[in-house]
């Protein structure tokens, strides 16, 4: 008897089958049951009639409750009022686990119940939706890269040193008395490998000792870092369009039907697609104020400040589509970032802000050259010497222009997804007060 996958149906109509899975939701009517079955590439009615199969295997799916362990053999057919246009109509079915008291059930649950139930909620078609775009980020994340000659070289997540402040960076024990960090980002290992690649990135987890709740945050998150060596800060805008417009182009291609279940408005996707428009600070600052002398914001912004959540969500309103902010004052920007030259108050970096309230979603610039320059940078922000001559030996031997910038998936997939709060987009996510599942 053939196994197949419930995606799979479609090439098998008229053959008998056999479909392993869990009940998502039974109905029954006298003589005739519809448990609807599914087995994580989608979910299958299955039309059972009493005197289709023998007494026991009625009387034990009667009794399979929600989420129980069965195993179908049956007859494909097409029905195009059916999910997924198919149903199984039984002959056999055997149950490797009856369930009873399943605990999410179709009526409404809170918020911490579910988050507490981590473990099971994945198992819901909107999660499962979900983390199904995550999976399409993810593939045409790497497909983009690899396809624009960049090489993958991962970097350690545990570091010698901060850099920038132990505040936000979570401290454990190595060996000994040592000290080490969990990574916040790959960026400065990344400039040594794309000195010796050209072009490369890393992928993988990162952690953020942030106490902050806000539905953008996690303190674990995954991140992608492309790092290219004779690059400027318009080479890393120019690769940020192309990059997040392929991304957009991939999740519509894949995804339409997960995109239904999350009720995504896919035109908000579909204008993802280049030229992005490029607001130097200054003017994104005067779109502020000229925003808050319409009433439209109630604080004023002061020049020189980082955005917030709702001067991004401002900003990023007056455009139809991720809008580029470049050239933040140098003051909250890493230490690492090149100066413009035509005003040394300013960093060469830019964020990418998406629209519809999900902010930055990349955040680069062109790194620092020169050595003496960083020297400078390492004091004046109180950084350990010795924990950084190797990222000095970079500007000793071959140094060259070179930009990059990071990407959270997590806040990608929310923003692909258009739901609130990153903590669905990963499957257990890791936040202030929450470390369990």
């Amino acid at each position: 008897m053939q196994k197949v996958y419930i995606n799979q149906l479609s090439g098998h109509a008229g053959e008998e089958v056999t479909v392993r899975g869990w009940v998502y939701n039974m109905r029954s009517s006298g003589k005739l049951m519809f448990p609807q079955l599914r087995d994580g590439t989608g979910v299958v009615q299955c039309v059972v009639l009493k005197k289709a199969v023998a007494p026991e295997v009625w009387e034990a799916l009667g009794h399979a409750g929600q989420e129980s362990a069965v195993t179908v053999r049956g007859t494909v057919r097409a029905d195009e009022r059916a999910p997924g246009g198919f149903e199984i109509d039984v002959a056999d079915a055997q149950i490797t686990q009856s369930v009873e008291g399943y605990p999410i059930t179709p009526k409404e649950h809170g918020t911490e119940f579910l988050m507490d139930h981590r473990h099971l909620w994945l198992r819901s078609r909107r999660q499962h939706a979900i983390l199904l775009v995550r999976h399409t980020v993810v593939n045409a994340v790497r497909d983009f890269l690899n396809r624009d000659g960049h090489i993958l070289c991962d970097t350690p997540i545990l570091t010698p040193a901060a850099c920038e402040g132990t505040t936000t960076l979570f401290e454990v024990d190595y060996f000994g008395d040592e000290k080490a960090y969990l990574s916040q980002s790959g960026q400065l290992y990344n400039e040594a490998t794309a000195a010796a690649f050209g072009k490369v990135y890393c992928f993988g987890p990162t952690f953020r000792a942030e106490r902050s709740k806000t539905r953008r945050h996690l303190t674990e998150f995954w991140m992608v870092e492309p790092e290219m060596a004779y690059a400027t800060l318009d080479d890393v805008m120019d690769l940020s369009e192309r990059f997040l417009s392929s991304i957009a182009a991939r999740v519509l291609e894949e995804r339409r039907e997960e995109l239904k279940v999350l009720e995504r408005d896919t035109s908000k996707l579909e204008a993802i697609v280049p030229p992005f428009p490029r607001v130097h600070y200054d003017d994104a600052v005067k779109i502020l104020h000229e925003g808050h002398g319409r009433g439209e914001l109630e604080q004023k912004f002061e020049w020189g400040g980082d955005f917030g959540a709702p001067d991004e969500t401002y900003i990023s309103s007056r455009f139809d589509r991720p809008v580029m902010v470049h050239r933040y004052p140098a003051a909250v920007k890493a230490f690492y970032m090149k100066r413009d030259p035509e005003r040394d108050d300013l960093a060469l970096g830019v964020d990418v802000l998406a629209p519809e309230g999900y902010g930055e979603v990349i955040g680069g610039g062109e790194r620092a050259t020169s050595l003496e320059f960083l020297e400078e940078q390492l004091k004046l922000h109180d950084l350990p010497r010795e924990a950084f001559e190797w990222y000095l030996d970079l500007r000793r031997y071959g140094s060259v222009p070179h930009a990059g910038f990071g990407m959270g998936i997590e806040r990608c997939v929310a923003w692909m997804c258009g739901i609130e709060h990153i903590r669905e987009t990963i499957p257990f996510p890791r936040m202030l007060y929450r470390l369990r599942p």
